[in-house]
């Protein structure tokens, strides 16, 4: 059995809702609005055509189980799962997915990411359930990341007006997509004088929390070239995944500079896909950018450039929608917020429908493959997911 999921699976299929504040609507709706798209462009029939379903769902006011899925959607009578597995919960469905298709079990499948999160009525994500510390569990997921911010401030020589370039990039991308949160421009000066939160992160540093929902059927290719033609879908090249401890903090070669998840998963999917030079082979990428700082310190975790460099590439434009690698030209967390279930699967639809020059925001010229990047707990667990066109080698 050939060992490895290159070009074994297809995207055939997917859906996003507008992501935002759906006060109008509750997760069921979300769910049912994300896969109808997502049939419909694969041109299959939910109960007719779907053998099973994965669910991505994080916080229990959105659903605990398979039914999540299936009562909305009135599918009944399948293989259902559900998924858990911190903020990369959306691209762990998917892989799990992935996997029952690569290995012949089922044809067609369907995955979902959604989480209702505004809801409940805090001013952020509820960390009691993501950090179980018992002394440091009132930990933010913004002091979890602004040490990284500091340090790399005093070893590199990086400035708050770094960090203000990745906030204004993302929000110019993010201000074209039409399924976005927040759709507004942002300049230098705006980012820098806004409150802070967790020094040196201030609000333009962090993204936002949102409710929203991302669908992808899945299948193999030679049953994609008969449902939607060789143009309309893209084959997954690799994914790969890495967990990390849940306390890196009390590690002690824990620096701050670099998240060895973020490390170890770019170096399998880099593995399987058959890449050596991820800035010469792949044409653009899209990064959890949870906080600034994270999209920098992934630059240099992945490979895009040597540590100490990512500012670098910000400042010249490397990575801007016109640059020479396009990060994250949907605008991102930073536009989109971050609905923990939903956000890996809508990272894959992004993906997919770039490649296949079907961007809905802005379209990164000539891409035939690209990544996606989810970074999940306290730097805990990182998955890397490349897609392509069926012919990129």
């Amino acid at each position: 059995m050939k060992k490895g999921i290159k070009d074994r699976v297809a995207i055939i299929g997917t859906g996003v809702t507008k992501f935002g504040e759906r006060w109008e609507k509750d997760e069921e709706d979300l769910i049912v609005e994300a896969v109808m798209e997502a049939c419909v462009t694969a041109n299959v029939d939910l109960r007719k055509d779907v053998e099973a379903a994965w669910v991505g769902t994080f916080y229990a006011t959105t659903g605990i189980s398979g039914s999540t899925l299936a009562d909305p959607l009135k599918f009944y009578g399948k293989p259902m799962t559900r998924v858990e597995n911190y903020c990369a919960t959306g691209m762990d469905a998917v892989r799990n997915a992935a996997y029952a298709v690569a290995a012949e079990i089922y044809d067609i499948v369907l995955v979902c990411g959604v989480e209702k999160i505004l809801d409940q009525g805090g001013k952020g994500l509820d960390v009691t359930m993501m950090f179980p510390h018992p002394i440091l569990l009132g930990q933010s997921a913004p002091a979890i990341f602004a040490p990284a911010a500091i340090r790399a401030f005093k070893e590199w020589g990086w400035t708050s007006e770094d960090l203000a370039r990745v906030a204004v990039k993302n929000h110019h991308n993010g201000a074209k997509h039409p399924k976005a949160h927040f759709r507004r421009e942002i300049d230098i000066d705006t980012a820098l004088n806004a409150p802070m939160v967790c020094y040196p992160l201030r609000v333009f540093d962090c993204c936002a929390i949102s409710d929203g929902a991302a669908a992808v059927i899945l299948t193999r290719p030679e049953i994609a070239n008969d449902l939607v033609g060789r143009n309309n879908y893209a084959t997954i090249k690799a994914i790969g995944l890495a967990v990390e401890t849940l306390y890196p903090f009390h590690r002690p070669d824990y620096t701050g500079l670099s998240f060895p998840a973020n490390v170890k998963a770019a170096e399998a999917a880099y593995r399987e896909a058959g890449i050596h030079d991820p800035r010469k082979q792949l044409d653009f990428g899209v990064v959890h950018d949870c906080f600034t700082i994270n999209e920098l310190i992934t630059y240099q975790d992945i490979g895009l450039c040597k540590p100490g460099e990512a500012a670098d590439l910000i400042r010249e434009g490397v990575t801007a929608i016109d640059g020479d690698f396009p990060i994250n030209p949907e605008g991102g967390l930073k536009c989109f917020g971050h609905p923990i279930g939903a956000t890996g699967v809508r990272m894959i639809c992004e993906i997919t429908k770039q490649v296949l020059g079907k961007a809905e925001g802005y379209q990164v010229k000539n891409a035939k493959a690209g990544f996606a990047h989810n970074l999940g707990g306290p730097l805990s667990v990182t998955m890397i997911t490349i897609v392509g066109t069926p012919d990129w080698e």
